[in-house]
């Protein structure tokens, strides 16, 4: 299986749209179910803020990356704020290949470190990040309440080439 890894354009949407419903869960995120129709960028997504990849021509995933907080004092750091992988393509590599390429796309562009959060419930998207070079720097316990359940808000992050407060 061949993988390429691009930006998003908009003509990806209903492809993207299609993954997020089937990749949709509990275990994967505490929001509701997109709404049938609900489109995939809208004006906190752009496509320019999405990688997707292609397995053999067809789109099977995407990551997408953004600003988590609107300070200037922030602005050396994105966040992951979302990753997905068609169920069918799940297990070929796809999503390291995109976890790689948004940290190399943030590094390129003078980003020192990406932060994510992932549910703790959700092991293999973990070991993607992990895998990655994503490290836990914190984890918040009990933040959401998922099928009656709390559920713990795992806080990861990795650093662009550029060593830790504290490595020098």
């Amino acid at each position: 299986m061949q993988i390429e890894v691009r930006t998003a354009r908009a003509d990806d949407e209903i492809a993207l749209a299609r993954i997020d419903r089937l990749t949709w869960g509990p275990d994967v995120t505490p929001a509701p179910p997109p709404a049938p129709g609900t489109p995939f960028f809208d004006d906190r997504l752009d496509p320019a803020a999405a990688i997707v990849a292609e397995a053999d021509g067809v789109v099977a995933g995407y990551v997408a990356v953004g600003n988590s907080l609107p300070v200037p004092a922030h602005r050396h750091v994105r966040e992951i704020r979302g990753l997905a992988v068609d169920p069918d393509y799940a297990g070929n590599g796809i999503g390291r290949a995109l976890v790689t390429a948004a940290v190399e796309r943030a590094a390129r562009a003078g980003t020192v470190k990406v932060t994510l959060r992932v549910l703790g419930p959700n092991a293999a998207a973990r070991r993607v990040y992990e895998a990655c070079g994503f490290e836990v720097e914190g984890v918040l316990r009990g933040e959401f309440r998922v099928d009656g359940h709390l559920v713990d808000d795992v806080l990861m992050a990795t650093f662009c080439g550029v060593p830790a407060a504290g490595e020098q």
